[in-house]
């Protein structure tokens, strides 16, 4: 069993745990088993810390999912460890995307993964199968992925168009897909404005967009009102 400074891993999370504030993170998780609630700083320095271990790919190896923060753990290592050929970190991170069991284990982790200037493209076709996928966290991925690395004139019609075939039914999915289209207008507005008009986005998802837009400090007065013209009614449930 991997051993990190004389103490396994799930030894160091349980101490980690105490400074940290479950009752907090279980509400932000709802429905997800084995928060610890550990703060995200910390957990990070302990995944660089092991990213630097020269056994670090037998911890990858070996681990488990007791917690939503091992989940986490797992992740943050496969994007923290150095001198690791693309190959080999995209099939580390194959096997480790079906362990995304909340939305805060897929952007913390997503946010770890920062993708080279030399391997963008390369990145940018190994995220397309997951929009596509059926399940929701890996959708997630796929979406996150994108607005954290991938939101510029070189992708913005690509991206638009990709989200405009999403129709998952998944909470996660529209709120990600919401969060990656505000950021694609406060970063490109003259792109996405006609997106914004005309898309086929359900009316949940699109009113999202527009709402995380106006929360925005980035967006003018003029633009929020722009864009608070763009909302839909939606259906009564």
């Amino acid at each position: 069993m991997y051993r990190f400074k004389g103490k396994t891993i799930s030894e160091h999370l349980t101490e980690l745990a105490l400074a940290g504030n479950k009752k907090f993170a279980a509400m932000l998780n709802p429905n997800v088993e084995g928060v610890l609630g550990i703060r995200v700083p910390q957990l990070r320095q302990l995944a660089q810390c092991i990213a630097k271990d020269e056994s670090w790919r037998q911890y990858v190896a070996e681990a488990d999912t007791e917690f939503m923060e091992s989940r986490m753990l797992h992740g943050m290592v496969i994007g923290y460890a150095k001198g690791v050929a693309l190959e080999e970190r995209f099939s580390l991170i194959e096997k480790w995307v079906p362990r995304i069991n909340s939305w805060s284990v897929c952007d913390s982790v997503c946010s770890t993964f920062k993708p080279k200037k030399c391997e963008r493209e390369a990145w940018w076709r190994f995220i397309q199968p997951y929009f596509g996928s059926s399940e929701e966290y890996e959708v997630r991925f796929a979406v996150v992925m994108a607005l954290d690395a991938f939101v510029d004139e070189a992708h913005i019609s690509e991206i638009l168009r990709i989200v405009d075939k999403i129709h998952h039914e998944g909470y996660y999915v529209k709120m990600a897909i919401a969060w990656l289209i505000s950021v694609c207008y406060v970063k490109l507005p003259n792109q996405t404005m006609p997106y914004l008009k005309k898309n086929n986005l359900d009316d949940f998802t699109h009113n999202k967009a527009l709402q995380k837009i106006c929360e925005s400090f980035r967006a003018t007065d003029k633009q929020k009102a722009e864009i608070r013209l763009l909302k839909r009614k939606e259906a009564k449930k």
